[in-house]
Formats: C-alpha cells, sequence, structure tokens
C-alpha cells in the first residue's frame, strides 16, 4: 500500500469515532447501523450487546460494509471511507480488554471526567475485529466522487 494514502486513511481514522456498519440480515436485506469504534492501526473495533441484531446477523455472515465520514457544508471537501472486510468476535481477553480501554480514550470528556456509565467487560458485550480486505478513500479535494481503491 502506498505510504500517502496509508497516511491518509489513518488520518481518517482517527479523526472520527463512528462508523456506519452494514450487515445482512436472516433474510438477505442489509441491516446498516451507527456504532462507535478505535483502530490499531488499520484493524478497528466495535462492541455491541450480546444478541443484538448486528451480533447475531454477523455470526451468520462475517462480511460488513461500512463508511466513516463526516457532514460539511461544502461539497467539495467531502472526504471519507468506504470498506469491505470481515467482523470476527473477539475471543482472546487481553485484546477484548484493550479495546474497551481505548473506547473511552476517543472522547475527550472523559479524559477530563468519568464516564456516567461503566464499561462493559468482555464478558457483557461482543466485540468484533474488523479486518478490512478493499479500502475506498473518498476525496472530493482531489475531484468530484474522487476515489482511491486500495487492496489490503
Amino acid at each position: 500500500m502506498d505510504t500517502a494514502i496509508r497516511n491518509k486513511i489513518l488520518e481518517l481514522l482517527e479523526q472520527h469515532r463512528i462508523m456506519t456498519v452494514a450487515t445482512l440480515r436472516p433474510d438477505g436485506w442489509p441491516q446498516a447501523t451507527t456504532v462507535g469504534y478505535v483502530n490499531k492501526d488499520l484493524t478497528l473495533y466495535f462492541l455491541c450487546g450480546l444478541e443484538s441484531q448486528k451480533a447475531n446477523n454477523l455470526m451468520r455472515d462475517d462480511r460488513i460494509s461500512l463508511t466513516i465520514d463526516h457532514d460539511t457544508p461544502e461539497l467539495m471537501v467531502i472526504t471519507g471511507l468506504s470498506m469491505a472486510a470481515r467482523a470476527r468476535v473477539v475471543h482472546d481477553r487481553a485484546e477484548a480488554e484493550e479495546a474497551l480501554r481505548l473506547m473511552p480514550l476517543r472522547y475527550p470528556q472523559s479524559q477530563r471526567q468519568p464516564l456516567p456509565f461503566k464499561m462493559p467487560t468482555p464478558d457483557e458485550v461482543r466485540i468484533f475485529r474488523v479486518t478490512p480486505l478493499l479500502i475506498s478513500v473518498l476525496d472530493y479535494k482531489k475531484g468530484f466522487g474522487h476515489t482511491d481503491l486500495v487492496v489490503c
């Protein structure tokens, strides 16, 4: 992967905290939901309820599509990422605890004051590791609808 494009992907991952994840429901229809995420390099982590529809969808089929972007008042400054990826349950306790430790650090207020709730333990949520297979880097500054496609 080209160093400049990799740096752009990492920059966009660091600038954002939420993503939209599309999974496949049992009836074949896609289900898109918004989740918070953390990343370590190009690997992303998100969590959800143990028996959520999203978790159940991923237990049947670990393929996901996701987007990471933000609203902007100017058309020609739109940037973002979309990915085709695999989302697999994290079974390693140390990896799960690390993902949970990193999650509140994405929110500046948690640096100044305690969270208004107790972070769940790895036994109370399902944590998914997202491994990108294909990343599309959207950057309108390079032209309307410009994307750089990266195979991982």
